[in-house]
């Protein structure tokens, strides 16, 4: 037992920003599955409970004293199904978003996709009459906010990619993007789980503005992966070795190398925006890739 939890661990540690996605979502999923078994043997309703502390509130008076809510509901999922397809969407999108956009921007564009999703959830709620009556009922769930982001973000910088669905047709990725949208405009039309097709929406316009403006030289996400690497840093082990060298810069030089890198890259989503990217050479990728992982 302990291998196997040595094994995650490690796999957890190593891994990715779309592998600890995944982890976390299956992570919280399994103690909310062994919190409901438990619940079910004693008759106590704590899968209730743990719903009402993580699910996302539409009532603003609830939201105001549970405001983490709005981070921990894109990763709390309650239905078998619904954690499965939202993890398979987020590894088939995760994968192109990360090839070309590196995993520091898909940690940020998930969690902003989700934050302004949920937002939005909220904010619709409690606007519109049409959900007047269910306001203070109502809870989001699930990643589905930021795997929407992840999904148009990836399509809207190479949309004429070419994948293959079901092993065996060709679809270009803006039609899949494009499909996503329609079929969530058209159940919110039609009131089936609408908060969640709200969240969707909002998701995948964060998902569009950011990568449209990234392709336009301005990275929409730099400023909350700094504050999340804040974040992270704070929890590292401080080294005790003290530096008695340190190489510095010319700072001259390096404004000259960054613009230099930046018309280059500019150069190359041009050509992806016009010829797609299985136009770029090798180097030209291994490029692109490299700048995504900054």
């Amino acid at each position: 037992m302990s291998g196997i939890k040595n094994e995650i661990e490690n796999a957890f540690k190593q891994g990715d920003a779309l592998t600890r996605l995944i982890f976390i979502n299956l992570g919280v999923f399994l103690v909310y599955t062994l919190v409901s078994i438990f619940g079910y043997l004693f008759k106590i309703p704590l899968a209730g409970y743990l719903t009402s502390w993580l699910a996302l509130p539409t009532d603003p008076f609830t939201f105001i004293t549970r405001p983490y809510t709005l981070v921990s509901y894109m990763f709390f999922h309650e239905d078998f199904i619904h954690i499965l397809f939202n993890l398979m969407w987020l590894y088939f999108a995760g994968r192109l978003f990360m090839e070309y956009l590196g995993g520091r921007r898909l940690l940020s564009t998930y969690l902003l996709g989700g934050l302004i999703g949920g937002l939005l959830y909220v904010v619709t709620y409690n606007v519109f009459p049409a959900f007047s009556e269910v306001v203070g009922l109502s809870n989001n769930r699930g990643a589905s906010a930021g795997v929407m982001a992840i999904v148009i973000g990836a399509a809207t910088f190479a949309p004429n990619l070419k994948v293959r669905l079901f092993f065996t047709l060709e679809v270009k990725l803006w039609i899949i993007a494009a499909i996503s949208v329609v079929m969530d405009l058209v159940y919110l039309s039609q009131g089936n789980n609408a908060g969640g097709h709200i969240a969707h929406i909002g998701g995948a316009f964060f998902g569009y503005i950011s990568v449209s403006q990234f392709k336009k030289g301005k990275d929409l996400t730099e400023g909350f992966s700094r504050f999340m690497d804040n974040i992270v840093n704070w929890f590292k082990p401080k080294s005790k070795i003290k530096k008695v060298y340190t190489n510095t810069r010319n700072d001259e030089n390096f404004k000259v190398r960054k613009n230099q890198s930046q018309q280059r890259m500019n150069t190359i989503l041009d050509k992806i925006s016009k010829s797609g990217y299985d136009s770029l050479s090798k180097e030209e990728k291994e490029f692109l890739f490299k700048i995504g992982k900054d």
